[in-house]
């Protein structure tokens, strides 16, 4: 049985007869005037109109209307054996559900209102048909309240019989009207001025085009001239020849005018009389009656991807959500308990796979949600169309770098678990209060004195041997090479600095209370090659300029290695330990507690003069202190005032 069909037995009276209803004829006279056309006319006539109503309806219908059980708040189960599910894949045997919802979401767009008769199969009994009826064939509304009538009253085209369906037997979507809340106020009725003058600006445009003069220019010869009538029918069949029309001979040139004339260029222009503004505007009105944004249904003026791609996201919340909702409340309300016969069932549009980003957002935003990969590597070649592997591939593999109190994730490397605080660097505040104190870089500036003393000895022997040999053998100017020695040492400060800046810094970040790979050594290391490179600069200078003093004195060279391996490695070591400290226990406390931290510069022995007026200095975390700098050793002190400096600074939180 079709639709058609259908709606004949459902419409027809048991022993109706055509002498005992009327029958309702369409006033012609209304189809004359814009302003009194119907809906289903304008629909079919107007093309925004049809534009924005087909964009609604399509984007509703696509979504899916799915089915399920609420097991729990945090629980529920997809239904596909109960009646509701199959209802809504098969609502009646002419239609499909994306038809039916389409037909449902654009009827609610034209006449803010759309009625489904809900019955029985007749072929069927144990099945329900829903079949879409049009709000264009209400004829009247009775009984009732004022909120909900007890019947309405239907005229179907082609039939010619009204018949009256109880309300029970129809799940009615209606809008608000004002005063009148059983009956629906249809948007279109808002547009009819602007779609009149859309219609009126059609009829001038298409007068302009019949009825305009095809004048593209024009001749002028000086007044007073002569032109005889052989010679004027001899230029204008010239003319006519070789620029006229497409076939002339010299179409598109450049014409040479007699003596005198002049060709002035008139013409139609559709952007003096706004044409495309006015179009635009009508357009754009037109979409915000139905809440839709205009660069989503072609009006590309102010269109970029940005834009785009947030006004698809806002498609489904601010423009459909409402409408979604509607639907969802009123099928889940007055439909499920008729039909389901589970308990706690309802349906709802699969709105999710409407918001999802492409596969690749997805995979990541998954990935790192569940802290491993969701996908295994059978399941992978599935969606290629390649076959299982079977073993191995059928199971979920867990990167080594994903543990538990690990990464986030298998694409996190380190820096996406640091909190850190993006505030900027102040001015110095000597004002600020110290937090209790959680470190102090002079306990790891201890630890490493030796190591980095150990650096220097082995550097300065192995210097040593080089350029001795090389004065021995009367180099010349040769005896020293800057580069060489720069290089190779800043090489093994760096290796140094970073060793013990990562370990300082993670041993401070668990002090503080957090993980201790919540300190990244990859935000360190470019600052850690730059600081070595220029310690390996100073340190070498004053060798080399203390080799060259004793050459003049006419001293031993081997002296200033000596010294350089029992004093100067143990006091630069010092220094050295001291700024790799101060650094990391200061950056670690960045990266992790951000600004809420503090540090206070405390001094060591015997310290200079300016250092031992700043003992007790406390400022926030991202200022310096009053020297400029941000922790004892800073390079932006300069070698005088890094150079055996043994400060350290405590962290506050």
């Amino acid at each position: 049985m079709g639709l058609f069909d259908s709606l004949r037995a459902a419409f027809t009276p048991p022993g109706a007869g055509s002498a005992n209803y009327p029958v309702i004829i369409y006033n012609t006279a209304q189809h004359e005037s814009v302003l009194g056309m119907p809906i289903e006319e304008l629909w079919r006539t107007q093309p925004y109109l049809r534009t924005l109503v087909t964009f609604l309806a399509r984007n509703v219908a696509q979504l899916g209307l799915q089915s399920f059980q609420r097991v729990s708040d945090t629980d529920r189960r997809r239904l596909r054996d109960d009646p509701l599910p199959m209802l809504m894949q098969r609502p009646n045997p002419s239609q499909t559900t994306y038809e039916l919802i389409f037909n449902l979401v654009a009827d609610l767009a034209l006449w803010d209102e759309a009625i489904w008769l809900v019955r029985p199969d007749t072929a069927a009994p144990s099945q329900w048909n829903i079949t879409p009826i049009s709000p264009s064939w209400v004829n009247r509304r009775g009984g009732g309240d004022v909120f909900s009538p007890a019947w309405i009253e239907f005229m179907v085209p082609g039939i010619g019989l009204p018949v009256q369906i109880p309300t029970e037997d129809l799940l009615w979507f209606h809008g608000w009207n004002p005063g009148r809340p059983s009956s629906s106020s249809s948007p279109v009725e808002a547009l009819k001025q602007i779609l009149a003058e859309q219609i009126s600006a059609q009829q001038y445009r298409q007068q302009v085009w019949a009825r305009g003069g095809r004048v593209g220019g024009f001749l002028t010869r000086p007044a007073g001239a002569k032109w005889d009538p052989k010679t004027r029918d001899r230029f204008q069949r010239q003319w006519r020849e070789r620029y006229a029309g497409n076939d002339g001979q010299q179409a598109g040139g450049t014409p040479i005018l007699e003596d005198g004339m002049t060709y002035q260029r008139v013409g139609f222009s559709a952007h003096e009389d706004e044409f495309i503004d006015n179009a635009k505007l009508s357009f754009a009105t037109v979409a915000s009656v139905f809440h839709v944004n205009p660069t989503m249904v072609g009006l590309l003026d102010n269109a970029n991807f940005s834009n785009v791609r947030e006004f698809r996201k806002m498609l489904y919340g601010d423009t459909l959500g409402s409408t979604i909702s509607m639907i969802e409340d009123r099928i889940n309300t007055f439909l499920v308990p008729k039909i389901s016969k589970t308990t706690d069932a309802y349906v709802e549009f699969n709105i999710a796979e409407k918001l999802r980003g492409n596969f690749e957002e997805q995979a990541l935003a998954i990935s790192s949600a569940t802290g491993r990969p969701w996908m295994t590597a059978d399941e992978a070649r599935a969606l290629n169309n390649m076959r299982s592997l079977g073993g191995d591939s059928a199971e979920l593999v867990t990167p080594l770098n994903v543990l538990v109190g690990g990464q986030a994730s298998a694409h996190d490397s380190g820096s996406q678990n640091v909190v850190a605080d993006p505030v900027a660097p102040k001015a110095f505040l000597p004002a600020v209060k110290a937090g209790p104190v959680l470190a102090k870089s002079t306990d790891a500036r201890d630890e490493w004195r030796g190591k980095a003393e150990e650096v220097l000895t082995r550097f300065f022997k192995r210097q040593q041997q080089v350029v001795l040999t090389r004065l021995g053998a009367k180099a010349g100017p040769d005896w020293w090479d800057e580069d060489r020695w720069n290089t190779e040492l800043a090489k093994d400060l760096y290796s140094l600095a970073v060793t013990a800046a990562t370990q300082i810094g993670r041993k401070q970040a668990e002090t503080l209370g957090f993980p201790g790979d919540a300190y990244d050594e990859a935000r360190t290391v470019a600052f850690l090659k730059a600081v070595a490179e220029s310690r390996a600069s100073a340190v070498n200078s004053t060798t080399r300029d203390r080799i060259a003093k004793a050459l003049d004195d006419g001293t031993d060279p081997a002296q200033v290695f000596d010294e350089a391996q029992s004093a100067r490695a143990a006091s630069a070591g010092g220094a050295i330990a001291a700024a790799i400290a101060g650094f990391a226990v200061t950056e670690s406390a960045k990266q992790t507690v951000g600004s809420k931290a503090t540090k206070t510069w405390i001094t060591g022995p015997n310290p200079r003069s300016e250092h031992a007026a700043m003992s007790g200095q406390t400022v926030g975390i991202d200022e310096k202190f009053s020297n400029g700098a941000d922790w004892p050793g800073d390079p932006v002190l300069g070698a005088e005032g890094v150079a055996n400096c043994n400060c350290g600074v405590e962290i506050g939180y």
